[in-house]
């Protein structure tokens, strides 16, 4: 394998993990019928003048399946978890017990199940397109190699090596996928 690949394969395999992680992480966020803490993940909230994140402030556990509870560090902070959960516009509703703030989570509906499922689809669309195009740069990569003298055999193995690599993320988004919709859709 010629060292000047070697920069080319990195980036590809980096690229292409960074947007599986990032799905993997979007698709924690997806609510699948059970509480998950990874769900309040994205929620920022007012803490003495710093949008800072809930986890920062707070625990968060789940007691049990559909149930989320949030223990702040101070207790003069549970109006502002309260009204940053609220303003997160995830379809919450947080109740105040004067000790912590506690989330029931309603069962998913069937509509609502399917729904995810094409959202969550569409998020693997997004990775998916995002490895084609590390693909597409790292086969311009290789095209400028060989404008630059590199034999044809050595940037036609470096072609189907990138292709594998595709090939294998693509396969990561593909079962990333039907392991979070047979969890959304089971009952």
């Amino acid at each position: 394998m010629s060292e000047e690949l070697q920069p080319v394969y990195k980036e590809c395999k980096e690229s292409m993990k960074a947007a599986v992680d990032h799905l993997n992480s979007e698709l924690s966020k997806v609510r699948a019928g059970r509480a998950n803490p990874a769900m309040l993940e994205g929620v920022k909230m007012d803490y003495y003048g710093t949008l800072t994140p809930l986890n920062q402030v707070a625990n968060i556990n789940t007691p049990d399946a559909r149930t989320l509870s949030i223990q702040p560090w101070e207790k003069g902070m549970l109006a502002e978890i309260e009204k940053a959960i609220i303003n997160s516009n995830l379809g919450l509703n947080p109740q105040n017990n004067g000790e912590m703030v506690m989330i029931s989570l309603p069962p998913l509906t069937e509509e609502r199940r399917k729904q995810l499922v094409k959202t969550c689809r569409a998020e693997g669309e997004n990775c998916k397109v995002s490895i084609r195009n590390v693909r597409k740069e790292a086969m311009d990569a290789l095209k400028k190699l060989k404008s630059d003298g590199m034999p044809e055999d050595m940037i036609k193995g470096a072609e189907e090596e990138v292709q594998k690599y595709t090939n294998e993320y693509s396969k990561k988004v593909d079962d990333l996928l039907d392991a979070k919709e047979k969890d959304i859709l089971t009952v």
